[in-house]
Formats: structure tokens, sequence, C-alpha cells
């Protein structure tokens, strides 16, 4: 075996290690069983789609997210929401199932590390604030 082709083969071994490392110690997403248990058990409001849910649970660990705007500051422009600095509110998608795109609905979080929620349906025209049970 050629030594060219040797330290191929040990590059492609050590990608596929870390690979399988890097995927195996990556925190589990919440599961849809999780989240509905959470919902019954009266943590997050019954008002929110388990897809919110599953949003809390991507903001509480920090990631990772699906959309690439996920995390970006929410300007608060037609102040819907309490009037705060600029960068204290952030936007993250909640999951449209059968949505071709981002869809229209937002979980809207306020403070770094985030202190408080809401839940828009329908593209920032009114929100409700969800009360997470700690």
């Amino acid at each position: 075996m050629s030594r060219a082709l040797r330290i191929v083969l040990i590059a492609l071994a050590a990608f596929a290690l870390f690979e399988w490392w890097s995927t195996t110690n990556r925190p589990a997403p919440a599961t849809a069983a999780a989240r509905a248990t959470d919902a019954r058990a009266g943590r997050y409001p019954t008002f929110l789609p388990p897809e919110a849910i599953g949003t809390l649970h991507a903001i509480e660990r920090g990631g990772p997210y699906p959309y690439a705007r996920d995390g970006v500051v929410f300007q608060n422009r037609e102040r819907r929401l309490p009037g705060r600095p600029r960068g204290y509110y952030r936007e993250y998608t909640v999951e449209t199932p059968g949505a071709g795109d981002r869809g229209a609905r937002r979980i809207v979080a306020g403070g770094d590390p985030p202190e408080v929620f809401y839940y828009t349906d329908d593209h920032y025209r009114t929100f409700r604030r969800v009360e997470i049970e700690r």
C-alpha cells in the first residue's frame, strides 16, 4: 500500500471517528412525548403547539437551531411588546408542519439569558406571554 493511500485512509478514519463522536455527544432534541409530558405537567401553557415547546427547549439549551435567522434581534418596531433597549428581544422559529418556509410562528425571548418569552402564530401581529414553570 502506498504512503499516500495510507495517509488518505487514516484521514478518512479520523474524520469518521470525529463525526461519530460529535453526534453521540450532542444533547438529544426533546421528543414529542417529552414535550407533551411537559405541557400536561403544567410546565408550559396549553395554548402552545408542541413545536413551540421544542423551540423553547432549544432556547434553554442554547441551540442548535434549525434556521440561520434564529436568535437574531427582534426590533419590536410596532411596539407590541413592552419597550426595552435594542437587542433585548431575540426571535426564534417555531416549526409549522407542512409549511415550505419558516412559517409565521415565532417565540420572542427577552433578556440574556432569556427571562421572558412571547409566542406569536401570526407573524408578530399578536403575542401571548409564555409563563414557564421552573
